[in-house]
């Protein structure tokens, strides 16, 4: 009877047993899926927050960068590019990731593409450069067209990731980045507001005769 007994509390405290077991791998399976609920969940908002910004930044990159092909810049006619500068312009601009029509509609209204133009200012050669800034530049020659062409173009790329827009940049390359941020915007220098919609008309018309010899 003793035995009886005995033997039957030792199945009670194994059913016990097993009840316990199965109850904790159901919390344990429950605290996991709850965890893997959690990272989905986790990995699905940070996808959400920041998708929309890098497509943002994405549709914001300013005009006037590389678009990843030399425009066939006209030779001869209404704003004829030298055919000897053409190769300098469009290995300037693809050095610093420019469009190499806007590198010429700049060079154009500068200089009119003219390597020994100076200005009452001290600006000198094809980009018209200051000798400090083309020094700071790395310019050895300022009146070599390539080097000349190549410093002019990096201090351009320079003002178009400064603020972020064409307008902007040509207003910096004109009037200084100083009086942009001064003022805001373009400052209200006639100069510099026909020099902006000069370049900008040049930059169009070699655009517009690239697409049309394409």
């Amino acid at each position: 009877m003793v035995d009886a007994i005995g033997r039957v509390s030792e199945i009670q405290s194994l059913v016990a047993s097993i009840a316990a077991g199965g109850a904790t791998q159901a919390a344990s399976a429950a605290d996991a899926s709850s965890t893997t609920d959690f990272s989905g969940s986790l990995d699905a908002a940070t996808a959400a927050r920041t998708t929309p910004s890098a497509t943002a930044a994405s549709a914001a990159l300013p005009t006037g960068l590389t678009t990843g092909s030399t425009p066939a810049l006209p030779s001869t006619g209404d704003g004829a590019v030298p055919a000897n500068l053409q190769p300098l312009i469009a290995d300037a601009a693809n050095a610093n990731g420019l469009d190499p029509a806007l590198v010429a509609a700049v060079t154009r209204a500068e200089s009119g593409f003219r390597v020994d133009a100076g200005s009452p200012a001290g600006a000198q050669g094809l980009m018209q450069l200051m000798p400090s800034t083309a020094a700071g530049l790395g310019v050895t020659d300022i009146h070599d067209a390539a080097q000349n062409l190549g410093a002019g173009s990096r201090y351009l790329k320079q003002q178009i990731e400064r603020f972020g827009d064409l307008r902007l940049a040509l207003a910096a390359y004109n009037a200084g980045p100083g009086a942009v941020s001064r003022y805001g915007g373009v400052p209200p220098y006639a100069e510099t507001q026909a020099y902006v919609d000069r370049v900008l008309g040049y930059y169009e018309q070699y655009r517009g005769t690239s697409a049309a010899t394409a």
